[in-house]
């Protein structure tokens, strides 16, 4: 292992995850509302269930294809670009791929299931994996705040 690599830790990563939250939510609320107006957000739905393909694209599909773009482009969401990290092949320590993101995506369904401890594995690891990152074979680095910088501002470039 390099001397210079440092794993992002578990609070980094929850703060990273609560900003892509508010970012996400910022984004579809006002998009869901649209298409759905105010019963959307009161109605009570089985689980599992959609109010439409709106539904389903905004609050599925939508979120499986950003995470995995920005993983594959930027090596980071808009969280983990502010919080300076960086998600890299556990191995080579480079970008991952689209099929090692997608992977990484759906293994977060390991890590919740039981009761969040794939989450909460992060604490305890040495190089600070959850159960998603172990099944993706993949690492969250804490990537020097310059770096972590140029990422946001291709980012930003990209999104104008």
């Amino acid at each position: 292992m390099n001397a210079q690599v440092q794993y992002a830790g578990f609070w980094r990563r929850v703060g990273a995850t609560l900003i892509d939250t508010v970012l996400f939510l910022a984004l579809i609320t006002p998009l869901l509302y649209l298409l759905y107006g105010s019963a959307y957000f009161t109605a009570a739905r089985p689980a599992f269930s959609y109010a439409g393909f709106g539904d389903f694209l905004l609050n599925q599909l939508l979120p499986l294809l950003a995470a995995v773009v920005l993983w594959v482009k930027f090596r980071a969401t808009p969280g983990k670009l502010l919080l300076d990290c960086a998600v890299v092949d556990a191995r080579t320590l480079q970008a991952i791929g689209v099929k090692q993101a997608v992977i990484r995506y759906f293994a977060y369904l390991a890590s919740i299931l039981p009761l969040g401890l794939g989450f909460l594995w992060i604490i305890w690891d040495k190089r600070k994996q959850g159960f998603h990152d172990l099944i993706a074979g993949t690492v969250v680095l804490y990537v020097p705040a310059d770096e972590a910088e140029k990422s946001l501002q291709r980012l930003m470039e990209e999104a104008q």
